[in-house]
């Protein structure tokens, strides 16, 4: 018997969505291996009744749906279509592998010759109105953006006469202390723009710019002021201005989850208490507002206010009250019409509630239709992803399962497979090609380290990503082979003195981002396959436009014998039909 319980849909959700003003996509779930065949049923609702005159009735010309994707437990099913009046009634004409028959409706199952239910319009999942301005509108520019991630004081050190006091020597193979400063600023990345420039990344997401006393600048003290130890205000406007000259994009990091407490409001909490005019900014649980300190600098187990994590100098906003509403979006559009700035990455997104980010989403958006706004969420955030929150989010989930089978081992290739698509259907076709992917950054050990210094691991990782769905980031000093544990060793100083190694690195960088962004609407807009071949080498396809793109890569720890197809752009350890262990082999077909 086919297992109903494991078929399910969802209107106007992941599963059932504008891709664009004319076009929906839906989908269906059903248990893995046990349906044979999925057909939609759809038309026009009102097209039923009798004064339509239209016959025969749209539930009699199905439409065939195809399987996109499967995890461990179920399969996927999806089409694309269209309706002229723009109002759409669908049904799913499901055909189990046993041979048996229903159709799954709004109402539940029915059986396929219930003509008397399959008349009633409301028998049907409904999209009553194509209603383009609830569509999940994803800026065009970012499918095609390469992102170059930069921890500001590890950079460069352009100015040396605004390094804080004590700034440590500039050296790459340092091993930085939280506390430290190594004097990176903002005349340090213009200075280096044309080494990103020869990269090819188009885009630079910069971690906290404004005035704090950290070197990390989460704690902010002053959102409206580049801190005076990186630059001012017009040597930011000038290093946007010349980013832009050269085709790239700028994201700021917005901390809008909490203050830092050396910020003028949580100063005035601590002198006043509950009578100061900040009191409510805050969620302060008891008066004074105290902590006992302890030999962690960034960690209390008893303060008497809500804060980030255990860090009594990072202060929790209650951005449920409409004065921090307006404070915190006055400055997220400050920055946008004062500087041009083209995105925002929204730090602790996920605590704080979803009222704030609808505000932010439509107040920003109002300014530049096609900024980019993405938050960062660690877990499945298909809450914040509809359309009037985020763009999109870090993908840690996503990239998380790659790591899991490429660097640490921990899943099979079958496996890594299985959450790939499984993460894959919880979004939007759209939300997917906005996805952030990263495989290190300063809040993770980096990739070199956690391949064991494995050169050509690193690249097979990276070659894998750049073909997934999402935006991809490189974090600065990944195209020189950096290495670094976890925070604070990943944040070393830049390695601006590349050896042999490092030189041939960046070259293998250039061709990996010259690939993607030479294919970037087929990587964005086409359809995606994974499959494990019979000598187990993971094989990924993306079609589209009469062409198919392909990635061969092969984790078994063995040589692999691999007949290519296609034109080859892009390979390692391929000689002749021999892919090597940790190689792998792109075609174009």
């Amino acid at each position: 018997m086919m297992n109903l319980a494991a078929i399910y849909h969802r209107p106007e959700s992941e599963m059932a969505f504008l891709y664009d003003s004319q076009t929906m996509h839906i989908r269906l779930r059903t248990a893995k291996d046990d349906v044979k065949a999925v057909q939609l049923l759809h038309g026009d609702p009102y097209s039923l009744r009798s004064l339509a005159g239209i016959k025969p009735p749209f539930y009699t010309k199905p439409t065939p749906m195809k399987k996109i994707l499967s995890d461990d437990l179920y399969d996927y099913w999806q089409i694309a279509v269209t309706e002229p009046k723009k109002r759409l009634a669908y049904a799913f004409d499901i055909t189990g592998a046993d041979g048996t028959r229903t159709v799954y409706t709004d109402r539940g199952y029915l059986q396929p010759d219930d003509h008397a239910a399959l008349n009633d319009l409301n028998t049907y999942f409904r999209m009553p109105f194509f209603q383009e301005i609830d569509m999940f509108h994803a800026p065009e520019w970012v499918k095609k953006t390469v992102w170059y991630q930069i921890f500001p004081d590890r950079f460069a050190n352009g100015d040396q006469s605004n390094d804080p006091a004590g700034t440590k020597k500039w050296n790459a193979n340092d091993h930085p202390g939280r506390q430290d400063f190594y004097g990176g600023d903002l005349q340090g990345v213009l200075d280096h723009l044309d080494h990103l420039q020869a990269l090819g990344v188009n885009g630079i997401y910069f971690n906290p710019l404004f005035k704090a006393p950290s070197n990390h600048k989460y704690d902010t003290e002053d959102y409206y002021q580049i801190d005076p130890h990186f630059g001012d205000a017009a040597l930011f406007k000038e290093v946007v201005a010349q980013a832009h000259k050269r085709g790239i994009k700028v994201m700021l990091d917005a901390v809008f989850n909490h203050i830092g407490d050396k910020s003028p409001q949580w100063q005035d909490v601590l002198k006043n208490g509950q009578n100061s005019k900040y009191a409510d900014w805050f969620h302060v649980n008891k008066f004074p507002a105290t902590y006992t300190p302890t030999k962690n600098f960034e960690f209390t187990p008893d303060a008497t206010y809500d804060t980030f994590d255990y860090t009594p100098h990072m202060p929790k906003l209650n951005t449920a009250n409409p004065a921090v509403q307006d404070y915190l979006l006055g400055i997220a559009k400050y920055w946008i019409e004062e500087f041009d700035i083209d995105a925002w990455r929204l730090d602790v997104a996920n605590e704080i509630d979803h009222h704030f980010w609808k505000r932010f989403h439509q107040e920003t958006t109002a300014l530049k239709p096609d900024f980019y706004i993405l938050g960062e969420i660690w877990h499945t955030s298909q809450a914040w992803l509809n359309g009037d929150e985020f763009s999109g989010v870090m993908n840690y989930s996503y990239t998380g399962a790659i790591l899991d089978h490429f660097i640490n081992h921990r899943l099979s290739a079958e496996r890594m497979i299985d959450q790939l698509s499984n993460q894959l259907m919880k979004y939007r076709d759209q939300t997917n090609q906005m996805m952030f992917n990263v495989l290190d950054s300063h809040d993770t050990a980096r990739i070199m380290t956690q391949a064991h210094d494995n050169r050509d691991l690193v690249k097979q990782t990276f070659a894998f990503t750049f073909l997934q769905p999402g935006t991809p980031s490189i974090y600065y000093g990944t195209e020189y082979g950096m290495d670094g544990d976890n925070d604070p060793d990943c944040r070393k100083p830049m390695n601006w003195a590349p050896d042999d190694d490092a030189q041939e690195m960046l070259a293998y960088f250039k061709k990996l981002v010259a690939l993607r962004r030479d294919y970037a609407d087929l990587i964005a807009g086409g359809t995606i396959a994974f499959n494990v071949l019979p000598i187990g080498v993971v094989e990924v396809s993306r079609t589209g436009a009469g062409k198919v793109l392909k990635g061969f890569f092969n984790t078994t720890g063995a040589p692999a014998e691999l007949a290519t197809r296609g034109q080859l752009l892009l390979s390692q350890g391929m000689q002749g039909h021999q892919l090597a262990p940790d190689g792998f082999a792109i075609t174009i077909e």
